[in-house]
């Protein structure tokens, strides 16, 4: 009983200097390109990262997958993680576990959409307190399935933070039948945004997560005509930065997106400058007809071993 005593009289001070250190709280996102099990779920359209599936995935490519995918939230280093193109619970505890050094806790929901992908959140309880979440149900207007978005309400040094993760409905199909869906994922987000502000106008919120468009796009203008703004917007137009290329092409489908309250000087704000994106010689092909791209782990049912075919980014928040 003694020994447990001395323990807790160590480790709470530890805790409550962490907690209330001047450190700003670092915040990152990635998509992580199909990150599934090798377990044919019936409910989902995963066979083909299954055993036995076209992929021809085992556990030595899984294990890969998990290896890499660690390797990049390890050089991302931050106090909160979204995450999307992730399958269950199950492959985020893997990749916790293959990153021992946060032993981050786990947000994750279930959600409809067809392939079983959904987004999460992992963070450093250490540097960040939670106190809810809940996953928004994103129900297309044609009936179509797809991600929910996670919300997640949280306290940094005494002051709240509103954190949404998406993955906004992808290209795939043809972008004229894609943007209205996006529009429908941009109106939810927008509504739910107006519930906050209603409770707290001095509500302080962050979006993060696969867009599937540049800032400059359609539905990511709605979300600026509604006080939302992508930090990403002021790198748009420079040579050889992006988070993700198409037919040559460098686009900020990644993105990091804050309302006015938190560029001001009260309660947080982004550190000037910090923003981040993890491009590394390794994340990126070097060299052929994908030089520049991002160094994927499947190129159609090819394996080639790399991380994702999105980079990932972050950004910092102090205390004011």
């Amino acid at each position: 009983m003694h020994n447990i005593i001395l323990k807790s009289l160590v480790t709470i001070p530890l805790v409550f200097t962490i907690l209330f250190s001047d450190e700003p709280l670092s915040i990152g996102f990635w998509n992580a390109e199909n990150l599934f099990d090798l377990i044919n779920d019936p409910n989902k359209n995963d066979d083909e990262f299954a055993l036995g599936g076209r992929k021809n995935v085992d556990q030595r490519i899984y294990d890969l997958k998990i290896k890499n995918c660690s390797e990049v939230v390890s050089d991302l280093d931050v106090d909160i993680l979204g995450l999307c193109e992730v399958e269950n619970i199950k492959v985020l505890n893997d990749l916790n576990t293959a990153y021992p050094k946060r032993n981050y806790d786990i947000i994750h929901y279930e959600s409809p959409d067809n392939r079983g992908i959904d987004n999460a959140l992992l963070y450093d309880k250490s540097r960040f307190s939670i106190i809810s979440s809940k996953a928004i149900l994103n129900s297309l207007n044609n009936g179509g399935k797809t991600r929910d978005i996670l919300y997640v309400l949280g306290e940094f040094q005494n002051s709240l933070l509103h954190i949404f993760i998406n993955h906004w409905p992808s290209n795939y199909g043809g972008r004229e039948k894609a943007i209205p869906k996006r529009a429908t994922t941009a109106k939810l987000v927008i509504n739910e945004i107006k519930k906050i502000i209603q409770n707290d106008k001095f509500a302080e919120i962050i979006l993060l997560g696969d867009f599937n468009e540049d800032p400059d796009g359609l539905n990511m203008q709605m979300l600026e005509n509604a006080g939302l703004h992508s930090q990403m917007k002021p790198l748009m137009g420079k040579p050889k930065v992006g988070t993700y290329v198409y037919r040559n092409k460098d686009y900020f489908y990644d993105q990091i997106v804050i309302n006015k309250q938190l560029k001001d000087q009260q309660g947080l704000s982004i550190v000037s400058n910090s923003l981040y994106i993890l491009d590394l010689p390794k994340y990126r092909q070097q060299e052929g007809n994908y030089s520049h791209y991002p160094f994927r782990f499947w190129a159609g049912n090819r394996l080639l071993g790399g991380y994702s075919d999105h980079l990932a980014i972050k950004i910092k928040i102090k205390k004011n």
